[in-house]
């Protein structure tokens, strides 16, 4: 079941998870706590065209104009950091045509304006070398191009897979212990963070999966820890400006105690408190 939402008949489905769907007004955000870093899993393409007795590669291209959509929408509102889940590793499994299709609309995606009107810098993470020689040049190009800006930045994840992510990582510190440059002993969780390929910004604070599925795969395993987790049915292509607003007030109905009791959050968070 899928407690965090209503059921068809739009009653919560469990009385101990109300405060998670509680009657919250989308056109009243609480501007002062707008997460820093959203991350959405893209999910849903593929079955919206489907639905629509179209090609599956229609999905993706809808898709498209949805990523636009919703960067703009996340410049406005101030978030700093949008990472969206585009290509998997897994996802090289695919049929050729739509892994063609989908690369193609990697190419043609990149139109300045969305960039220069909405002061949005571009960044990539994930496996480049199993990339097409063009498709590496234009996002070198694009992340060299935009630079200058720095309002949101539009992290795209593309053949990205944590796991490998995270092996890297071990990789690369076991190679550092081993040439001496460190102490095991000196490992912490930031040498971890510190060789990620995220490592220049903050962990999620919301992550958004769409289409329905309630899991996780393999995206930023290490970096939403302590995220929210936010799972709607819509399909990515009819995810809207209102959607992901729904989304943020659901985030900030929540508590976020990060091991602490209830009890301790409140008593940090109130006015009498001298050390908040």
């Amino acid at each position: 079941g899928r407690p965090w939402q209503e059921s068809e008949t739009n009653k919560p489905l469990n009385d101990d998870y109300q405060i998670l769907k509680m009657p919250l007004n989308a056109g009243d955000l609480d501007m002062t706590r707008i997460p820093r870093h959203i991350a959405i899993i893209m999910d849903g393409n593929g079955r919206w065209a489907t639905e629509r007795g179209l090609d599956r590669t229609f999905g993706h291209k809808e898709g498209v104009e949805t990523v636009r959509r919703i960067t703009t929408a996340c410049s406005r509102l101030g978030v700093k950091f949008l990472t969206l889940y585009t290509f998997s590793t897994e996802n090289w499994n695919r049929p050729a045509y739509e892994i063609e299709a989908i690369m193609n609309l990697v190419l043609n995606f990149f139109e300045m304006e969305l960039f220069t009107d909405n002061n949005v810098r571009f960044r990539m993470v994930g496996d480049f070398s199993r990339l097409s020689e063009s498709v590496q040049k234009k996002i070198r190009y694009m992340e060299d191009l935009t630079s200058k800006y720095d309002g949101l930045t539009l992290v795209v994840a593309l053949s990205y897979s944590s796991k490998q992510e995270l092996t890297n990582v071990a990789r690369q510190i076991a190679q550092e212990v081993k040439d001496g440059k460190l102490a095991v002993e000196d490992i912490t969780e930031q040498t971890i963070n510190d060789h990620l390929w995220t490592n220049y910004m903050p962990d999620p604070e919301l992550l958004i999966r769409t289409g329905g599925e309630l899991r996780i795969s393999n995206y930023l395993l290490w970096q939403i820890a302590y995220s929210e987790l936010y799972f709607c049915d819509t399909f990515w292509p009819d995810f809207s400006e209102e959607h992901l607003r729904q989304a943020i007030a659901n985030y900030q109905g929540r508590q976020r105690r990060f091991g602490k009791t209830e009890a301790q959050v409140e008593g940090e968070a109130s006015p009498l408190n001298d050390n908040k």
